[in-house]
């Protein structure tokens, strides 16, 4: 049966749908998307709290993610300007301002808010990362960066590279 379906979808698809035996915690799915945006564009659609990855032919990667706090979200275009596995986190002034105690740097590990991947967005001050709070995903919880479930967002990881157009829409 499973070949069948992936012989009915096509080969692309059959491999992005065999991405998607990810754990219970990922609400990946694929989906059909004509907002006519071309293959490899992310596109945020904030009042969703949904990214969508493009794939082309009328499809897209949908991820659930969590968005900034009313009064500290963006909307723009941009592209993806730097890319890093285990990050260290340094908190923007603004959020040190309004968490003093928070320290200067924190570590790759289970206590950084970036989780194992961040892309961070050309002539900005936020990424798209993981998270270290997954109760956050779906919510508007952030500074203005976009969060992902962390095998969400090393599985995109995967799938971009410096310079993949980023599209944030309230």
């Amino acid at each position: 049966m499973k070949n069948r379906t992936a012989a009915a979808l096509g080969f692309a698809a059959a491999l992005a749908l065999t991405a998607f035996s990810a754990t219970e915690a990922s609400a990946r799915e694929l989906v059909t998307f004509d907002d006519g945006y071309t293959a490899g564009t992310i596109v945020v659609k904030t009042s969703q709290r949904k990214l969508y990855y493009v794939l082309g032919d009328g499809r897209a990667i949908r991820y659930p993610i969590a968005v900034g706090r009313p009064g500290k979200e963006w909307a723009g275009r941009t592209t993806i300007g730097r890319m890093e596995v285990n990050p260290i986190w340094g908190p923007p002034a603004e959020v040190k301002r309004d968490k003093p105690s928070l320290p200067d740097l924190v570590p790759p590990g289970p206590h950084n808010p970036l989780g194992p991947r961040a892309m961070l967005l050309s002539g900005t001050e936020y990424a798209i990362h993981g998270t270290n709070r997954r109760d956050s995903i779906g919510t508007r919880a952030s500074y203005g960066c976009i969060r992902m479930y962390n095998e969400d967002v090393v599985e995109l990881y995967d799938r971009v590279s410096i310079g993949t157009p980023v599209v944030v829409q309230q």
